[in-house]
């Protein structure tokens, strides 16, 4: 009957051990990939609030273009050619000074 008794133990402090686990790689989790999309989208909201007009941008879409005028939810922009394409806030990707170049990734590592 004792042994019994040690073995209901030991299965008692392996599940501990495995909630502590589970909890840990929730964590990790959290830490390394949810936290730094929640930092990016936010970092992007704030960039489509405070477009203004003459700034440079890039689509989600890849077309480059200088922000003619603005409205609530949209934006105007003017592409090579003179063209004007309106379209949502919530397609302007990024500042065209904010891409990625071989230049700035070597400087970077």
């Amino acid at each position: 009957m004792n042994n019994i008794t040690i073995l209901q133990t030991e299965v008692q402090g392996s599940s501990m051990s495995f909630y502590i686990m589970m909890g840990g790689v929730i964590f990790v989790m959290y830490w390394f990939m949810l936290r730094p999309q929640n930092k990016k989208r936010k970092e992007a909201q704030a960039y489509r609030e405070n477009i203004q007009k003459g700034d440079k941008i890039v689509t989600i879409g890849g077309i480059h273009g200088k922000v003619d005028s603005l409205k609530d939810t949209t934006v105007v922009i003017v592409v090579e050619g003179g063209m004007k394409i309106e379209m949502e806030k919530s397609a302007v990707s990024m500042d065209a000074s904010m891409q990625m170049t071989e230049e700035s990734v070597k400087q970077a590592t």
